[in-house]
């Protein structure tokens, strides 16, 4: 699907009186209305960098960017609106979401055996792999790390992972995929 339709897609859950799941769990339908919420807040402020637009913008030969993501997805709703906004800026871009749950290429693309997300995948025109990205900004995932090994409970991990993105005002994520983007 592509961007507009993972919206509508997100917007048919939050719509739909009798969600299909996982969203008729209450606490992954407020998961999906607070991530709809986040992203239309970071697609407002478009935090992209004048660094950043150049870097894209000096994209020379078609790429294909596919993110494996879902609307419940809480680093989603930071991370995945910024990549659309990143690749808006060259018309050699294509981008693509793909459902994790939904027939994705998740399997390809294992962190540490899970199936974290959300995870950007970058192709060339002959549609092989120039790179791959996720699920988090390198500080982001340290961070995530820490919080796992000494057993923090959900709660505690949510609110500093939802700090630390708003603290690093999307620039991270940039920062990482432009350096990718030049390599």
């Amino acid at each position: 699907m592509n961007w507009q339709e993972y919206l509508d897609y997100t917007h048919e859950i939050l719509s739909s009186p009798d969600p299909q799941p996982p969203y008729n769990n209450p606490d992954y339908f407020q998961y999906t209305k607070m991530n709809d919420a986040r992203t239309r807040r970071w697609i407002k402020t478009n935090p992209i960098t004048e660094e950043t637009k150049t870097i894209v913008a000096n994209i020379r030969e078609p790429q294909q960017w596919i993110v494996i993501t879902e609307p419940w997805c809480g680093d989603a709703a930071h991370i995945v609106p910024v990549i659309y906004l990143m690749s808006a800026l060259n018309d050699k871009i294509t981008l693509q979401v793909q459902l994790r749950d939904s027939h994705s290429e998740i399997e390809k693309y294992l962190t540490n055996g899970s199936k974290s997300i959300p995870m950007l995948i970058v192709r060339n025109e002959k549609g092989e792999d120039i790179f791959h990205w996720g699920p988090r900004p390198k500080e982001g995932q340290a961070l995530y790390l820490s919080l796992k090994e000494r057993n923090a409970d959900f709660e505690e991990t949510k609110i500093a992972i939802q700090n630390y993105y708003n603290a690093d005002k999307a620039l991270s994520t940039q920062s990482e995929i432009a350096k990718l983007l030049q390599e």
